[in-house]
């Protein structure tokens, strides 16, 4: 549904320097899927988003909506952003103040080149507060919205023209963590039962993997791994990677070679040796980093009754934070320090020897 290919977005700062946005981003998304534009402040990913809209006129590159150009540096197409029919919605939301709710629902109706009748703008507009469970506020002041409400009176904004495409710039930002958290569902709901290709640009993790069929992470303008939620989490292909989403601990190892029998890679690290599997070819002597996320981390306040007793570590509770669904554990295994997820259950104090049982089908190994 739509493709951009090569895509580079370059503007000079204000000292003249060339600051390069986004540089060769390529992605295609399917009809009816939501995509992610993932990454920290400054990757390039709002700038891209800004691209695809029309709001930048990239430097090289080309943008196609169900086969229609609307950029190509090739052909010098550059179509005016009023004119692609996208919708979208802003950090700020960008309410009108002195309006109310219908008719900030009802704006782009009035002001678009295309002329509705009353009746015709009443019917939509009641349509969409409905779609966004906004349809007992229509007389309301939008400043007498909730902050989450806002957030669905600039949706329904976005809606009301029913767009082609649905671009979403870090939309819940403002919002209270618990708020956010109920938004998450709401946005998710309302992109699939209106089947709506939406490009949705985040910093924040959770909400990428929760919200997301397709992630593009970037970083420095680039886009350094694609994938669906659970590949960008449980593979990810570099360090970046792995340390932006979620949380990881990193331990250093070197390759020894591969076990004969069972074709895994045997590694020395910092804290012992450890066969694990790899979809990488790796080379003997190799230096590289093992990934472990903190869930995969199994913690035992003595090594009687586990499965494989001689497999444990033996390490030392150095912090812990009590966060109450679950106790993160900071554990001191010789010069390296690794971070577990348990249960509240466990109630090792600081300062006390546990034992780490660590899987080797769930680490990861990462080139340096």
């Amino acid at each position: 549904m739509l493709s951009v290919r090569e895509l580079c977005t370059e503007y000079p700062d204000k000292h003249g320097n060339v600051v390069k946005a986004a540089q060769d981003v390529t992605f295609d998304i399917p009809e009816g899927k939501l995509f992610t534009l993932l990454g920290p402040s400054g990757c390039g990913k709002t700038t891209t988003l800004r691209s695809i809209a029309g709001l930048e006129r990239p430097t090289t590159g080309t943008i196609a909506v169900d086969d229609s150009i609307v950029f190509s540096s090739d052909r010098k197409v550059f179509v005016a952003p009023n004119r692609r029919n996208f919708g979208m919605v802003f950090q700020s939301y960008a309410i009108w103040p002195h309006m109310s709710v219908f008719e900030n629902a009802a704006f782009p109706l009035r002001v678009g080149r295309k002329r509705f009748s009353k009746q015709e703008i009443e019917q939509k507009v009641g349509r969409v507060l409905s779609v966004v469970a906004l349809e007992n506020f229509a007389g309301r002041e939008a400043t007498k919205l909730s902050g989450g409400q806002q957030q669905r009176l600039a949706l329904a904004r976005a809606l009301i023209m029913e767009p082609r495409l649905l671009l979403l710039d870090e939309p819940l930002s403002n919002l209270d963590a618990k708020l956010r958290d109920k938004m998450r569902f709401e946005i998710k709901r309302l992109q699939r039962e209106l089947n709506l290709t939406t490009i949705y640009v985040t910093h924040d993790q959770q909400e990428a993997l929760a919200l997301s069929h397709q992630i593009a992470l970037m970083n420095s303008g680039r886009i350094v791994q694609l994938g669906t939620p659970r590949d960008i989490y449980e593979k990810p292909t570099s360090r970046f990677a792995a340390d932006f989403v979620g949380t990881t601990s990193f331990v250093d190892a070197t390759v020894k070679g591969r076990d004969p029998q069972s074709g895994n890679w045997v590694v020395d690290s910092e804290i012992g040796t450890i066969r694990m599997p790899a979809e990488d070819a790796l080379a003997e002597g190799e230096k590289i980093s093992v990934s472990i996320r903190p869930e995969n981390v199994r913690l035992l306040e003595s090594d009687e009754g586990s499965a494989a007793p001689g497999h444990l570590l033996q390490g030392t509770v150095s912090t812990k934070l009590f966060l109450g669904e679950f106790v993160d554990f900071q554990i001191q295994l010789g010069n390296t320090e690794i971070l577990a997820r348990a249960h509240p259950s466990l109630r090792t104090p600081i300062g006390d020897k546990i034992f780490v049982d660590i899987q080797p089908e769930h680490c990861t190994l990462i080139r340096n």
